[in-house]
């Protein structure tokens, strides 16, 4: 229904306002906040409950999410759709190992730092090209020429890392939360997509895709409206953070239906089966919320100090 290159890039996490450049990745540290690894007994025992009350929020919130969106549900899945459904999520998977490995050796090559030193709105033009151009290049591929679509893949999982590197400088226990978290969301919106009636959510693309503009629109004002007032910056923040989570959430609810209509369709012989296409979009919603948790945790943990 609308291409993928109008999705937001995950470099929206990179605005250089109202902080300055880069400052969200710079601004807390390992140094400043990782306790040391011998802490006390009691700190441990307080990271169990913490985890704890974590599963049982992630079950609560699926629970919830299933019972609201989901009341009246469809005939159990078919071989032909599990098994799309199942290699679609396993590239996304393997996509975002890519990603995540490949971030954390950038980030020990120094990656980071001369993306900091080097000018935004350079970095910004680069990731999206590099990005978009292997994104895209990959999913035009046929799916017979494999050698070439995976190089594609590969390579646009490269772009991502370079992206994300800088959220090396943050907790790991943040980073691992907000993963947990990311998981969640995804994984329980997923099952409400896969198990409602068909075509039940596909309606959704043109309005996420206005919503989408708009989230794109909020965190690129602060670099093109560099004097805003702080309430303006504020709310400009407000609708970058968590009008992402509802716009990304909404995109797993669709993308998953996307995934099994595709999946009757190349059944039907009227498209090539190509699961490595599919999991682009799901990987993209899965790295957009992700990078929306760590900011709005990573915010809130600088509110108690």
């Amino acid at each position: 229904m609308f291409s993928q290159a109008s999705r937001p890039n995950v470099l929206g996490a990179f605005r250089s306002k109202p902080r300055s450049t880069f400052s969200f990745f710079s601004a807390r540290t390992l140094t400043n906040d990782v306790k040391p690894f011998y802490g006390q007994a009691q700190a441990r025992q307080t990271d169990w409950r913490r985890v704890a009350m974590t599963v049982g929020t992630v079950g609560a919130a699926f629970a919830g999410t299933h019972l609201f969106l989901n009341r009246e549900t469809r005939d159990a899945l078919s071989p032909a759709e599990q098994s799309y459904l199942h290699s679609t999520f396993a590239y996304t998977a393997g996509g975002l190992a890519l990603t995540a490995a490949g971030a954390g050796l950038m980030f020990r090559a120094g990656v980071p730092y001369r993306l900091m030193k080097a000018n935004p709105w350079l970095v910004l033009g680069v990731s999206l090209v590099g990005s978009i151009g292997t994104m895209m290049g990959a999913m035009a591929t046929p799916p017979e020429n494999g050698l070439v679509k995976h190089s594609f893949w590969l390579a646009f999982n490269l772009c991502q890392a370079a992206t994300l590197s800088p959220l090396y400088f943050m907790a790991p226990a943040l980073l691992g939360r907000a993963a947990l978290y990311t998981a969640g969301i995804v994984g329980s919106l997923s099952y409400v997509g896969a198990t409602a009636h068909n075509d039940k959510f596909l309606y959704m693309g043109g309005p996420l895709l206005a919503g989408v503009t708009v989230v794109a629109l909020s965190s690129l004002a602060p670099m093109v409206f560099p004097a805003m007032s702080l309430r303006a910056l504020a709310i400009s923040e407000s609708i970058y953070l968590y009008g992402g989570l509802a716009v990304f959430g909404g995109f797993v609810l669709y993308d998953t239906q996307k995934i099994l209509q595709h999946a009757r369709m190349a059944q039907a012989g009227l498209i090539p089966s190509d699961p490595l296409k599919e999991s682009i979009s799901l990987q993209l919603d899965f790295m957009n919320i992700f990078i929306r948790l760590v900011q709005i945790m990573g915010m809130s943990g600088n509110r108690r100090k």
